[in-house]
């Protein structure tokens, strides 16, 4: 049996051959069209994996040398190189990028995946390597989609990482959900398809997952991808399947979409 840490490095490899086959077809023209992301075109979304790449990689390597983290400026530093590369040499240098930074997570050895403390500066404390991961493949599959729905409109989040962030997706809620956009507080009851999961969408002073309620004010049922893009503010009507659907008299899926701006 796999670990977790094994399990989110796996979904991250997946993920990035994926993209990378996509990115190595696309043209000049390509590289400079919208992407799902607000403002950035599809160069610039590559660029922010890229730098994160770097930086994320730079992040690991500290905690395996015991340097810890790089100075306050360090990040500052590879954001301003990227952001002054030409759109062909982003696409290109996110390709190796990222492949520098998964390559040294699956060299990780048993003890490392499992007692490694990754000290990214900014957390209260240093993370084990499956919640490091873990935040890399969240981005990762967040900015995916945002590249390949600028071709699709029909893009679903990458399967091999749909449920590990539908599992741990509700803990930004705490700063990602705007309860303050719906006048009044409900309870949801959320059925997903692959996976099939049964949960609880709280709005009130804040918004949350919870158990599944005993009574509910309505009944989201949606593929688990969507739910997740629904919670990153990845909900655009054009970008909503079919399938979902929200009966309930106190809410639309209108009213719920501003809830759930994104980041």
């Amino acid at each position: 049996m796999t670990s977790k840490a094994e399990d989110a490095i796996g979904a991250l490899r997946t993920g990035y051959d994926t993209l990378a086959e996509f990115v190595g077809g696309l043209r000049p023209d390509d590289l400079v069209r919208p992407s799902g992301a607000s403002e950035w075109k599809v160069a610039d979304v590559l660029s922010h994996l890229g730098s994160g790449a770097e930086i994320g990689l730079a992040t690991l390597e500290g905690a395996l040398d015991g340097t810890g983290p790089r100075a306050g400026d360090f990040n500052t530093s590879v954001w301003d190189r990227w952001n002054a590369m030409s759109p062909a040499d982003q696409a290109a240098n996110f390709l190796t990028a990222t492949e520098k930074q998964i390559q040294r997570y699956e060299g990780l050895d048993d003890d490392q995946l499992a007692n490694l403390r990754i000290d990214f500066g900014f957390l209260p404390e240093p993370v084990d390597v499956a919640t490091a991961v873990g935040m890399r493949l969240t981005e990762f599959a967040l900015h995916s989609w945002d590249v390949r729905v600028g071709f699709d409109a029909d893009a679903a989040l990458a399967p091999e990482s749909t449920e590990i962030l539908l599992d741990s997706v509700g803990r930004l809620l705490s700063w990602a959900g705007k309860a303050d956009q719906y006048d009044g507080s409900l309870v949801l009851t959320v059925n997903t398809t692959a996976p099939d999961r049964t949960f609880g969408l709280s709005i009130a002073d804040t918004a949350e997952l919870t158990d599944t309620p005993a009574s509910a004010d309505g009944v989201l049922n949606a593929p688990a991808e969507y739910i997740v893009r629904l919670i990153t503010g990845r909900n655009a009507p054009e970008h909503t399947p079919a399938s979902v659907t929200l009966t309930s008299e106190k809410i639309t899926l209108a009213q719920l979409r501003p809830v759930f701006p994104g980041f």
